[in-house]
């Protein structure tokens, strides 16, 4: 069968319904107060793949190195591409709507919840990677159940299996089909502290429905329940925003919570009293601690799911017995209360626990102490100036973050409770966190040295925690370079940002290959132009210098090729100021590159003129590279203009993109302009040879980097550029491809620059290509 219902499932039916929908079950049949619904079993996801023939090209496309973020972002294209693209069978379509017809009468409203194999563990709560949809219909639940199974390949559910050693081809997923529950009021209860196994009760409450709670979007009410004696400590936290069904939709939104019930306290008494008691009921069932999702509804409580705790210290000793009296007479705390409470809500340290100054303080949500530079994330793409040591301090924390949150020594957030998804994967990452600090993301700067306290959840201005006070050695904040192999082929390193430019350092790379100014000049939120005309030609001029110099300072003496700018049309229209961009149908083959710079002379000069400076100030490690060139003509106006900059060519080491055919078809009057190396951009010689569009999902199968047309192109300007003495190099993502090093190093490319996480990988690889190439002159 396809469909289980809750109430035939147990917790030995794991393997068909997932770690949700088997606790849903179990807690069904204990008779527990859980909303009625049914499971799609896994075995019918694996069917659905298997019958539809996509399964061996679907785990193909996720076998990938998970720190490549662009092979990561790729194999999750694709992969949730097959899924959601093949057909619904017609049996299966008719037995989950006959189902979904006997929840309320057929008009029912329902919550549609991944529920993976490999989930809810007890060593691995997988908390967060796959989907959920809530307020679905009969005209859109077919498409939400596949998109529960695509929701299997995100790219933080790739990442995380992988790290946490899970074979994708033998994880499966079942989708639980329940019936919502309009919830007044919701939450997460943990039944033992989630990191110490302490006999404390937490209990975080928020309006709404849950999901505001455990994306981290609302700071919730925080209730410390004490199980020896029934102390109850109770913070009430400002809730500025809480999620409810739409009723003219049915959809789920965010709104903002009416001004008299922000600072209103959440549960009642009573209603604390009714969980601590299903709270207890569900550990003694489970005979162990829990993390348990709730709602309230008119009064009545619903148990919406209950996973085991994954994340507590076995040395800090277990959980105690349940059963005490509650007693809620102490009600509203203002920060004082019992010293246990104190740590696991997050108050303050006394004066006498550290030197410095207490900046931010919030819940401590996961235990550690360590210190590091605060970096500001505010988007996504914030996250790749995120080094190793450095601590994440950002409004929310989400599941995206990680595999930043993996090389991060802490994190901070504004909003969020304790028992938050992302919370709970910083827990089992080992990362210290704080949550719900209100405002850490205005207090604190870029690049600010602060100590994160995750026990007490205190932000200290500086590197100043006793000794004693320490739960964990302050790692050391910049990494330790590899012993470099040596090889006669440079290996260089790409840098997208300048932020990262100590972590590509200590990868014991030859110089930086490719430094993009796109993203300097991005980050300032405004086109050139928008920027210049607000805060002078200078003050843009000396943003890229300081760009530009943090990497050369980094690498010194060894080389920088800083790309000139190379932003597509889209993404300047993105900026303020950007309203006036060409709106083009394919931006990559647009108005970008050298084109944009030739075209618009005197935005360029400031360009050259941040250059020239670096040159005066002594940096002659810097060097100039021109992106999407086309022929020699573009090579001699860039020259010219350089020239008028007060850049001598001659003198100073300048080179071209090679990424169109026609580049790589002019190259010899190109070395005859001048240029002293030449670079591959391998993405875009690749689309433009093959004419394929690797984002365009019908033609991405195509695109190959090792295609013979692509290679003869790369062979024969190597082959030119030796007979010119012009160095060659690679730069695109083919340049981390073991294939793709054999091939550049057999053809005698110069230098091959790969990303930060594959440097080491492309020496070794390198260095044994060359043995070889010595053994077999030999033979």
């Amino acid at each position: 069968m396809a469909v289980l219902w809750l109430d035939e499932i147990s917790a030995g039916d794991l393997e068909k319904v997932g770690g949700k929908g088997a606790s849903l079950g179990e807690l069904t049949g204990a008779g527990l107060p859980v909303p009625p619904g049914f499971v799609v079993t896994a075995g019918t996801y694996r069917s659905f793949i298997e019958e539809a023939e996509i399964d061996d090209e679907l785990f193909d496309a996720v076998d990938v190195d998970v720190d490549d973020s662009s092979a990561l972002a790729e194999a999750a294209d694709r992969a949730q591409e097959l899924i959601l693209e093949t057909p619904f069978p017609d049996e299966l379509r008719e037995e989950i709507l006959e189902s979904y017809a006997e929840i309320g009468d057929g008009e029912a409203f329902v919550a549609v919840r991944s529920s993976a194999t490999a989930e809810d563990l007890p060593d691995a709560s997988f908390a967060g990677q796959q989907d959920t949809y809530l307020n679905v219909t009969e005209e859109n639940l077919l498409n939400r159940v596949r998109e529960c199974w695509a929701s299997l390949f995100t790219q933080r559910a790739i990442y995380y299996r992988q790290e946490q050693g899970f074979d994708h081809s033998v994880v499966n997923i079942a989708v639980v089909v329940q019936q919502m529950v309009d919830a007044e009021k919701s939450g997460v209860m943990f039944t033992s502290h989630p990191s110490t196994g302490d006999p404390t009760m937490i209990i975080e409450a928020a309006w709404g429905l849950g999901e505001a709670v455990v994306s981290g979007a609302v700071s919730p009410d925080n209730y410390i329940i004490s199980r020896e004696d029934g102390d109850v400590d109770v913070t009430v936290a400002e809730k500025k925003v809480m999620h409810e069904k739409d009723e003219e939709t049915g959809q789920t939104v965010e709104r903002e919570v009416p001004e008299d019930k922000r600072t209103e306290r959440v549960l009642s008494e009573d209603e604390i009293e009714q969980l601590v008691e299903l709270g207890e009921r569900v550990e003694n069932h489970y005979d162990q601690p829990q993390d348990v999702e709730w709602a309230i509804v008119e009064g009545e409580v619903f148990m919406l799911q209950s996973r085991p705790i994954t994340t507590i210290d076995e040395s800090s000793g277990e959980a105690a017995a349940t059963g005490a009296t509650i007693d809620v007479s102490e009600s509203v705390t203002d920060g004082s209360g019992s010293a246990q409470a104190q740590a696991a809500r997050g108050d303050k340290p006394s004066s006498d626990s550290a030197s410095g100054e207490v900046l931010v303080d919030g819940l401590g949500s996961s235990p550690g102490t360590v210190s590091g530079a605060a970096q500001i994330v505010r988007k996504l793409d914030d996250l790749e100036k995120v080094g190793e040591g450095d601590i994440i301090v950002t409004e929310m924390t989400m599941p995206d973050m990680v595999p930043a949150m993996k090389r991060a020594a802490g994190i901070i957030t504004d909003e969020g409770g304790m028992t938050s998804h992302a919370a709970i994967v910083s827990r089992e990452l080992g990362v210290p966190a704080i949550v719900g600090t209100t405002n850490a993301t205005t207090v604190l700067e870029d690049g600010q040295i602060v100590t994160l306290d995750g026990d007490k959840g205190a932000v200290l201005d500086g590197e100043t925690v006793e000794p004693e006070e320490e739960t964990e050695p302050v790692e050391e904040v910049r990494p330790q370079a590899p012993v470099k192999p040596m090889t006669a082929t440079e290996v260089k390193v790409n840098v997208s940002i300048p932020e990262a430019a100590e972590r590509a350092a200590a990868t014991g790379a030859d110089g930086v290959g490719l430094l993009r100014t796109e993203h300097m000049i991005l980050s300032l939120n405004q086109t050139p132009e928008k920027f210049i005309e607000e805060n002078g030609e200078d003050a843009y001029i000396k943003e890229l210098i300081e760009g530009i110099r943090g990497v050369a300072d980094e690498f010194y003496p060894r080389p920088v090729r800083v790309r000139t700018l190379d932003a597509p049309t889209d993404e300047f229209r993105q900026l303020e100021g950007g309203s006036d961009e060409p709106k083009e149908h394919n931006p990559m083959l647009g108005y970008r590159g050298i084109r944009r710079s030739l075209d618009r002379p005197d935005v360029f000069a400031h360009e050259l003129e941040a250059f020239r400076r670096l040159y005066e100030m002594g940096y002659d490690n810097v060097e100039i590279m021109l992106p999407l060139v086309n022929d020699a003509e573009d090579v001699y106006r860039a020259k010219a203009l350089m020239k008028d900059a007060g850049i001598d060519p001659e003198k100073r080491k300048w080179g071209a993109m090679i990424e169109t055919p026609a580049a790589a078809l002019s190259v010899e009057e190109m070395a005859e302009a001048g240029i002293d190396f030449a670079s591959f951009g391998t993405n875009d010689l690749t689309q433009y040879t093959l004419a394929v569009d690797r984002n365009n999902e019908n033609v991405a199968d195509r695109f190959d980097e090792l295609h013979p047309s692509v290679l003869r192109l790369i062979g024969d300007v190597i082959e030119t550029c030796r007979e010119h003495d012009v160095a060659t190099s690679i730069c695109g993502q083919a340049g981390s491809k073991p294939e793709m090093v054999q091939f550049l190093v057999n053809e005698g490319v110069s230098s091959i620059s790969a990303n930060i996480d594959a440097v080491r990988d492309v020496q070794h690889e390198v260095k044994r290509t060359e043995q070889k190439l010595v053994l077999d002159s030999v033979r």
